[in-house]
């Protein structure tokens, strides 16, 4: 086998290739954007790049044909945030070898030892955890936009390697043909009347403010969660200006108690079912298909995040929030379904609004961790 490290054009395009080779038979899989891979690895596009540094390699057998591919990170902001300094791999593919799966993953490792750490996460990505992070173990079925989907047989690989998990991610769904349950009905309603409660969508003329907005919710909300790194402005900016493609304004709820940023929900139109048909590629004829299949309308949702600063998470904002969403839902006639992705099994608090609305399970995922 040889291993390759991805430095120009020709081993990017078998870095994207070896994912096209593995999933060629599997009808569930959808081809992430090519332009979104390769937006990880380019500093001009990742500002993860500020403060951290990444490669990645190609494998092939003797005979020259792809097998794998991987990548390592080190973010200099979580690194030493851990009983040992810690590293990243990612964007792990591999045909069902463990050889070869193991050559990748040794690969990883030994160049993070190089830089000084003594574990390694995975699979995640170098940048937000909203997008390529975390090891499908259950439910698989079509993902949405940005969540990893693999073999099941990776999973095998990585505890047989020595990778444990550290947390598991869970993927509910709820559908709109579902009435909620009376209870959560009621307490919605009561919220959405409470005196000094206010509830507003997002507006692009205003992104630069509700950004603002995103990030004081944020960073109180989860500022207690253990290896917290607070969100900045620039992160933040840069990803609702990404979301702007494909971005349906009422889609993404504020609630604010008095004046004060409470609670957020960002949902998005799944964008994979409307780059299936492209397989990776957004040239010219890609993007008239990408406008097409846009214009024609998806059937799914995705909840990308949603936070509740805490001293304001027993208020019931969350479930006014959701009241809002789906009257505007309902009035469209277009969604079926509104994926809840991804919540921690350490988020207790999120897990319960989720069973208290009649969410059910979709998906799975596992961020594991390898100590050297």
């Amino acid at each position: 086998m040889t291993l390759t490290e991805v430095k120009d054009k020709s081993t990017k395009k078998q870095f994207l290739d070896v994912a096209r080779i593995i999933y060629k038979n599997d009808t569930n899989w959808v081809c992430p954007l090519d332009n979104d891979i390769e937006a990880v690895f380019d500093p001009q596009k990742n500002n993860f790049h500020q403060f951290g540094k990444c490669t990645r390699w190609v494998l092939k057998d003797d005979n020259g044909k792809l097998i794998g591919r991987v990548a390592a990170f080190i973010n200099e902001k979580k690194a030493y945030h851990y009983d040992q300094p810690t590293g990243g791999m990612g964007f792990f593919e591999c045909i069902d070898n463990e050889k070869a799966a193991f050559l990748l993953f040794d690969t990883v490792k030994n160049w993070l030892k190089e830089k000084g750490m003594q574990a390694m996460d995975g699979p995640i990505n170098f940048g937000e955890n909203d997008t390529f992070w975390g090891l499908l173990t259950e439910g698989f079925s079509q993902p949405s936009y940005g969540m990893n989907y693999n073999p099941p047989y990776y999973k095998k690989f990585f505890e047989d390697y020595g990778f444990k998990v550290m947390y598991e991610q869970i993927t509910n769904h709820l559908y709109t043909s579902v009435p909620f349950p009376p209870r959560f009905e009621k307490i919605a309603k009561w919220v959405a009347q409470k005196p000094g409660y206010e509830f507003k969508h997002l507006k692009v003329s205003e992104i630069e403010k509700f950004a603002t907005d995103f990030i004081e919710i944020y960073n109180d909300g989860w500022k207690d969660f253990e290896n917290f790194v607070p969100i900045t402005y620039s992160t933040i900016l840069e990803s609702f200006n990404k979301m702007k493609a494909i971005m349906d304004e009422k889609l993404i709820w504020f609630a604010y108690v008095n004046g004060e940023p409470a609670s957020f929900l960002v949902v998005l139109p799944d964008a994979n079912q409307m780059i299936q048909p492209l397989k990776g590629k957004l040239d010219l004829v890609g993007k008239l298909k990408f406008l097409y299949y846009r214009w024609k309308g998806v059937k799914r949702m995705r909840a990308i995040v949603m936070g509740t600063k805490q001293h304001l998470q027993n208020h019931g904002l969350e479930s006014a929030i959701f009241t809002k969403l789906k009257e505007y839902v309902l009035s469209l006639n277009q969604y079926d379904v509104l994926e809840l992705s991804w919540v921690g099994d350490f988020n207790d608090k999120m897990l319960a609004l989720h069973e208290s609305m009649g969410a059910t399970f979709a998906h799975k995922h596992a961020t594991m961790r390898c100590i050297f």
